[in-house]
């Protein structure tokens, strides 16, 4: 390997121990584990995008390998990062709206009680929030009034239209529905695939951390995790790393 890469490796190592404040070895990623979970699998070498070249370590049968001793090196600072996060009382929203993530996300989410989006992403929820929420509050009014069986006075056709309406919000709003506030920071399991949330996390001056496959352009986000997101090994992995380190400052 040149000494260039290596030089440049150093250099965001330090960057990101500048970043959590904090010496990144306080915190353990076992590799072994990492590597038995397949987080270290990327894509086709026709698929790379250019910028993840720094994050290969190797080409096996035409699919680019990780290094999966990076990927513990940056798994860990964001770690140290979101301790620092959720210390001060910051919400991470989790979106993931791949059909192999969407549970784990959700589980993930609702078990350390934070907001996730793990359907189609919702344009401008974090651009134009307030007329977001807006909307939420009002599924929340017509869920509790139907709680309350105060939709009983409106006809039939007209119950079945608002139950028609409930379901749209709950499919849209489901995850957020008690967010009150744009989040300190967002997970995307995929910055390619849900790239409006990453440009629309920028411009609001919202940190961001993104699982990055080899297909993915990594100048998306704040925070990179260099790894496999389409295998669920390797998604349940990462999720509950993130899942370990929010639990162990909020219980």
């Amino acid at each position: 390997m040149s000494k260039e890469p290596l030089d440049k490796k150093e250099t965001e190592k330090e960057e990101r121990e500048a970043k959590t404040g904090r010496n990144s070895s306080n915190l353990v990623i076992d590799v072994d584990e990492m590597v038995k979970a397949g987080v270290y699998f990327g894509h086709k070498k026709s698929k790379r995008h250019p910028k993840m070249k720094l994050y290969i370590s190797a080409v096996k049968n035409d699919v680019d390998i990780i290094d999966a001793q990076q990927t513990a090196e940056m798994l860990r600072d964001f770690l140290l990062f979101l301790q620092e996060v959720i210390e001060k009382g910051g919400k991470i929203l989790f979106v993931g709206t791949k059909a192999q993530a969407k549970r784990i996300i959700k589980e993930t989410a609702e078990e350390t009680s934070m907001p996730y989006v793990n359907e189609r992403w919702l344009g401008g929820f974090l651009t134009n929030f307030q007329t977001m929420l807006k909307r939420i509050e009002k599924f929340e009014s017509l869920r509790k009034q139907k709680e309350a069986g105060e939709l009983e006075k409106y006809t039939k056709k007209e119950r079945i239209k608002i139950d028609k309406e409930l379901k749209t919000f709950e499919e849209k709003f489901g995850g957020v529905k008690e967010a009150r506030r744009v989040p300190e920071l967002i997970f995307l399991l995929d910055p390619k695939e849900n790239e409006i949330a990453a440009k629309e996390a920028k411009k609001s001056g919202i940190a961001v951390v993104g699982v990055c496959n080899t297909n993915v352009n990594p100048s998306l986000c704040d925070w990179v995790i260099p790894a496999n997101n389409n295998s669920v090994s390797s998604i349940k992995y990462i999720l509950e790393k993130i899942k370990e380190t929010i639990l162990g400052v909020t219980k």
